[in-house]
C-alpha cells in the first residue's frame, strides 16, 4: 500500500522540488521508501513519485518500476492480487520482469496487452503508467474505488495524486464547490467526478484515463455494475458457485510477505472473514474490537469476543472513553481527506492506531451488505416505497432524506448555498436513472449505494484511516467478482420480510452460530448523542461561530440558537458544522498543518 503522485507539464520541464513536495504529503501512506522519475522531452514532460509501504516483495519492489527496455515506468498504489497467475502467463509470452513485485504485473501486462489489461487486473489499486514511445501517461483506478485518485488541470499541467492533501498546494486558488459542500451536509459526503475542491476531480471507479504531452485527456471506462446480468438461479446452485468464488478470492486475498488480522466488529460480514482466514493460516488471527466506556449505547465487544474465541483467534478489544473519541477528531478529519462525516471513522482510526503496532496488514467487511443487500432501506414496505417514489421523485423512493433536520437547514446555512442543498439528491437520482429498467428495485438500490455511498464513504473511510497509521486494508466483499455475484442474485435469494443478506446468513450457519447471524443488524454506532454536552459544547458555543467556514457559509446566529438548544436532538447538525470548520482549518486556511494523534478539536476551530 502507497501513495503516488506526479505531474504532466506542457512545454517546461516538471520541478522535481514540487514533486517531492507532492510525495512528501504522502509519506504516511508510504513511510518505507520514495522514489521519482521525470521525463523531459520538448513538448513537455512528466513526473512520477511514489511513497512506499512494502507488502509484497520486501527487499525489491522499490517503485517506480521500468520494464527491460526503459519504455514504460509505473508507480502503483495497492494490490494486485492474481499476479503470480498473470506473471506466469506474461513470462510464458517471453516477458521478462526485474523484481517479485505485484505491480510490475501491472505494466508488463499493459506491455503485451495494451489497456486490455486493465479488466484482467484482480485487486484494488490506483497506478500511473508512463509510456516513452507514445509520450503519453495512464492513470488507472480499481473497479470499484478502493484505493483513491485524484486528478486537476492547472494551467500548464495536470496534477494527480492518491489525496486531496498532496494537491492543494499546487493549487492556483481553493475554492469549493457548493454542490460538494451540500452533499457532504446532507448524505455525509461528495459523490461523483467533482470533489469539494473546484478544478480537482475523482479519477472514477472502472476508469482509466490516457493523458498526453498536449494535456488532452481521454477517459476509458474499462468495468461498469451496470453491465451485470440479473439470473434466475437456485439456493443450491447459487450455493456451489458461491463456494467457488469465495474460494478463489480468499486465496488470492490473503497473499501478503507480510503477517494479516482482521477489524472484527459483532456483526456477519467481519464474522464471516474470520471464518475464512482461519482456512488460510494456521496460526491465530490477529482480531481487534472497539466499545465505549460510560455509555448507556449497547456495543459489539461481547459479541465479536464470542467469535474470536469460537476460531481461536488472538483477541484485542479495545474500550474507549468520550475523550479519546473527540480528541481523535483532528486527526481523523486530517487523514479522511475528502470533505466526509461518518462517525465510524472515529473508532476505525483508534482500531487502526491499534493493529499498528503489530501488523501491517487488516482484513475487514466492507462491501458485504452492498452486494448480498443488507441494509434495511433495501427492503421497505410496499406503502412506504410507494409514498417516498411520489413524495420524492427520481430515485424509486431511495435514498430520500437528508442528513440534517429540514427546519434547520433553511435557517443554518447561506442563501448562496440553499439552492444546492436542495439538489443533494443528485448524485442518487443520476445512479438511479442509468440502472436498466429490467432490474429489480432491490438491485436498482444495491446499485446506487454501489456507485455512491460505498467509493466516496466507506471505503473513504477505510482507506484512508487506515493508511494514516500505514497500514494496508483489505476487503475482499469488495472484489469486483463478488459484487458481479451478489447483485446478479435473485431477489428472493437476498432478502426476506424480516431480514436482509439472507443467502450469505444461510451459507454460513456452517460456521457461525445461527444466533450470531440472525441478530438484527446494528450497525458500526458511535454514541455521539450521548456525549454532547457540557463543558464542551460551552467551548463550542463560543469559538464554531466566529470559524471562518462557518461565517461565510452559515448564518452565525442560526449557529448558536443550534448550539443553545436540544444539543442532543441535533448531534447530526452540531458535528457536521463542527468537522466542517475543522477541515477547512486543515485543508484551506493552513493546508500545511498536519495535527497530532490526540487533539482538543477546539483548537482546531
Amino acid at each position: 500500500m502507497c501513495g503516488i503522485a506526479g505531474q504532466v507539464r506542457r512545454g517546461g520541464p516538471v520541478d522535481e522540488a514540487s514533486l517531492a513536495s507532492m510525495s512528501a504529503r504522502l509519506t504516511h501512506r508510504g513511510p518505507e521508501d520514495t522514489g521519482y522519475y521525470i521525463s523531459h522531452h520538448a513538448s513537455g514532460s512528466f513526473g512520477i513519485a511514489h511513497t512506499r509501504l512494502a507488502i509484497i516483495d520486501l527487499a525489491g519492489g522499490h517503485q517506480p518500476i521500468f520494464d527491460r527496455d526503459r519504455r514504460y515506468a509505473i508507480v502503483c498504489n495497492g494490490e494486485i492480487y492474481n499476479f503470480p497467475e498473470l506473471r506466469a502467463e506474461l513470462e510464458a509470452q517471453g516477458r521478462v520482469f526485474s523484481c517479485d513485485s505485484d505491480s510490475e504485473v501491472a505494466l508488463q501486462a499493459y506491455a503485451a496487452w495494451g489497456r486490455d489489461a486493465f479488466k484482467r487486473l484482480h485487486g484494488m489499486f490506483a497506478f500511473a503508467l508512463y509510456d516513452h514511445q507514445q509520450r503519453e501517461l495512464w492513470l488507472v483506478r480499481d473497479r470499484l474505488g478502493i484505493k483513491p485518485l485524484y486528478v486537476a488541470v492547472v494551467g500548464d499541467r495536470v496534477l494527480y495524486a492518491s489525496e486531496l492533501k498532496a494537491l492543494l498546494p499546487q493549487m492556483p486558488s481553493l475554492d469549493l464547490s457548493e454542490a460538494a459542500l451540500a452533499q457532504y451536509f446532507q448524505n455525509q459526503h461528495s459523490s461523483g467526478r467533482d470533489t469539494i475542491i473546484r478544478g480537482i476531480q475523482r479519477v472514477m471507479p472502472g476508469e482509466a484515463l490516457r493523458i498526453d504531452a498536449d494535456l488532452r485527456i481521454e477517459r476509458h471506462r474499462y468495468w461498469s455494475a451496470l453491465d451485470v446480468q440479473p439470473r434466475a438461479i437456485s439456493q443450491a446452485d447459487a450455493t456451489a458457485q458461491w463456494d467457488e468464488l469465495i474460494g478463489q478470492v480468499m486465496r488470492e486475498h490473503v497473499r501478503s510477505d507480510v503477517p494479516y488480522g482482521l477489524f472484527l466488529s459483532g456483526g456477519v460480514d467481519s464474522a464471516v472473514l474470520l471464518a475464512l482466514l482461519s482456512q488460510h493460516q494456521s496460526e491465530p488471527i490477529r482480531t481487534y474490537s472497539i466499545g465505549y466506556a460510560d455509555v448507556q449505547m449497547k456495543d459489539e465487544l461481547d459479541d465479536a469476543a464470542r467469535i474470536a474465541q469460537r476460531f481461536g483467534a488472538r483477541h484485542t478489544p479495545i474500550r474507549l472513553t468520550r475523550q479519546a473519541v473527540f480528541r481523535r477528531l483532528p486527526r481523523v478529519v486530517w487523514s479522511a481527506d475528502d470533505l466526509m462525516r461518518d462517525y465510524a471513522c472515529l473508532p476505525t482510526l483508534a482500531l487502526a492506531e491499534a493493529a499498528s503496532r503489530d501488523l501491517k496488514v487488516i482484513f475487514s467487511g466492507e462491501g458485504g451488505d452492498e452486494a448480498f443487500a443488507g441494509y434495511g432501506r433495501y427492503r421497505p414496505g410496499w406503502a412506504e416505497r410507494q409514498y417516498k417514489r411520489l413524495r420524492f421523485p427520481g430515485s424509486g423512493g431511495f435514498r430520500v432524506r437528508g442528513e440534517l433536520d429540514d427546519a434547520w437547514v433553511g435557517k443554518l446555512f447561506v442563501p448562496e448555498l440553499q439552492p444546492a442543498l436542495a439538489a443533494h439528491r443528485a448524485p442518487q437520482i443520476a445512479a438511479w436513472s442509468e440502472t436498466p429498467r429490467h432490474w429489480s428495485d432491490l438491485q436498482r438500490r444495491q446499485y446506487t449505494d454501489i456507485v455512491t455511498n460505498l467509493p466516496d464513504d466507506l471505503l473513504v473511510k477505510g482507506d484512508r484511516m487506515l493508511m494514516s497509521w500505514s497500514v494496508e486494508g483489505r476487503v475482499p466483499f469488495v472484489d469486483h467478482r463478488v459484487i458481479e455475484f451478489g447483485l446478479s442474485l435473485p431477489d428472493g435469494l437476498k432478502v426476506s420480510r424480516k431480514a436482509g443478506k439472507v443467502f450469505i446468513k444461510q451459507w454460513a450457519e456452517r460456521y457461525i452460530p445461527h444466533d450470531h447471524l440472525w441478530q438484527p443488524k446494528r450497525g458500526f454506532h458511535v454514541p455521539v448523542r450521548e456525549w454532547l454536552g457540557g463543558d464542551f459544547i460551552r467551548g463550542l458555543a463560543d469559538r464554531l461561530p466566529r470559524n471562518e467556514a462557518i461565517r461565510r457559509w452559515c448564518q452565525p446566529q442560526a449557529v448558536r440558537a443550534l448550539l443553545a438548544g436540544d444539543t442532543a436532538a441535533h448531534s447530526r447538525e452540531i458535528w457536521s458544522l463542527m468537522q466542517f470548520a475543522i477541515w477547512h482549518r486543515l485543508f484551506i486556511e493552513q493546508p500545511q498543518q498536519t495535527p497530532s494523534a490526540e487533539e482538543d478539536p477546539l483548537q482546531w476551530l
